[in-house]
């Protein structure tokens, strides 16, 4: 917690002040103390009061003063609050095992949907910017607050060989750069924080990838995981599929001819409603883990269309905050409100004389 004014604190010395007033006071009275002749018609003309009836109030006066001496000086908190300036970067497999029918109708069809659910639930504030990968990765909408182009891309995915999750990083990264000047771009050698254990005060822009394999071409997805690290930026990893993967079979839209980045993307070899088992690899779980951890992310498994759909829509809980200062001398003004009014409330009901007796009435 910090302070805007932290001057302002030297309102706490009201309280020793006032401390001291009632002790001059109490000595002052038993100088002028009256001499009776006895005690005890004194204690029972006054009413009857306790140690702790006399002392509660003062200390709840007392304590209600520390409290608005200390909302006086402006006290902040660093506290997680939504943000509204994040940045989603969704990286998308598509090599052609995303074409496997073990997530009907096939898990790239499974995976759209989910992305334009995904999509079509953030609020408008929030840019999304869409990369698809698969020998190479390649920025097909770059961070907007648009939906019409993110679902017309989504819904123009297309399958091709390979899979490099690492690539899909470091564009992401390189996404991210062109519109967070805090941010470097990859060209840029950066050295991962040293944080010593204290918490990584983390960029609001994030990665997500989605990935049905293992990294198969290009830079290691650790590697990559360490430039997104150095430049404080969360990796969120989701693997995808069933570890009994059926045969492969994807619509001829699904299939890429020529490809939306150019040569670099040639055909999977699936045809349309063909079938067989190709090469697929089992999801690198270890390595998307390890890329997680490294940039302060969380890995998930999907094993289903609604477990996938589950996972997107609760990663903005995970993501869409950021830690910021908030003010919270508000709630110290209550608090000390409260106790200063109920010590003086308590003090006044508890030291009120007793009831005027009313006179009896006189027979006629």
């Amino acid at each position: 917690m910090s302070l805007s004014w932290p001057w302002a604190l030297l309102a706490l010395l009201a309280v020793p002040l006032l401390l001291l007033a009632r002790w001059l006071l109490n000595r002052r009275r038993k100088r002028t103390a009256v001499t009776v002749s006895s005690v005890a018609l004194i204690r029972a003309a006054l009413p009857g009061r306790t140690a702790w009836r006399r002392r509660i109030p003062v200390y709840l006066f007392l304590a209600g003063l520390l409290a608005l001496a200390g909302g006086v000086a402006r006290p902040q908190a660093s506290m997680a609050v939504p943000s509204n300036d994040t940045t989603i970067l969704l990286a998308i497999d598509v090599s052609g095992s995303m074409c496997n029918i073990d997530i009907a109708p096939n898990r790239l069809a499974v995976a759209t949907d989910a992305a334009r659910e995904f999509v079509e639930a953030q609020d408008g504030d929030t840019r999304i910017g869409l990369v698809a990968f698969s020998g190479i990765a390649g920025l097909l909408v770059p961070p907007t607050a648009e939906k019409a182009p993110l679902l017309e891309a989504i819904a123009g995915l297309k399958t091709a060989r390979g899979t490099a999750i690492g690539q899909s990083i470091l564009t992401s990264i390189d996404a991210i750069a062109e519109i967070n000047p805090e941010v470097a771009g990859t060209g840029v050698e950066l050295a991962a924080p040293a944080t010593g254990g204290a918490p990584v005060d983390y960029e609001p822009d994030t990665i997500v990838v989605l990935t049905d394999g293992s990294n198969t071409t290009g830079v290691d997805p650790v590697t990559a995981a360490e430039q997104a690290a150095a430049r404080r930026l969360r990796v969120y990893t989701i693997g995808f599929g069933t570890t009994d993967p059926q045969q492969m079979v994807c619509t001829p839209d699904q299939v890429s001819g020529d490809s939306a980045f150019g040569s670099g993307f040639g055909g999977n070899g699936f045809g349309g409603g063909g079938g067989g088992r190709g090469g697929n690899r089992e999801i690198d779980e270890e390595a998307l883990t390890q890329v997680a951890d490294l940039t302060g992310g969380r890995y998930f498994k999907a094993q289903d269309a609604e477990q996938l759909t589950d996972v997107l829509g609760d990663l903005p809980r995970e993501f869409g905050v950021t830690k910021q200062n908030v003010e919270i001398s508000v709630w110290f003004l209550l608090l000390g409100t409260l106790l200063v009014t109920a010590g003086v409330t308590l003090s006044l009901w508890w030291n009120r004389g007793p009831a005027p007796r009313r006179p009896k009435a006189t027979a006629a």
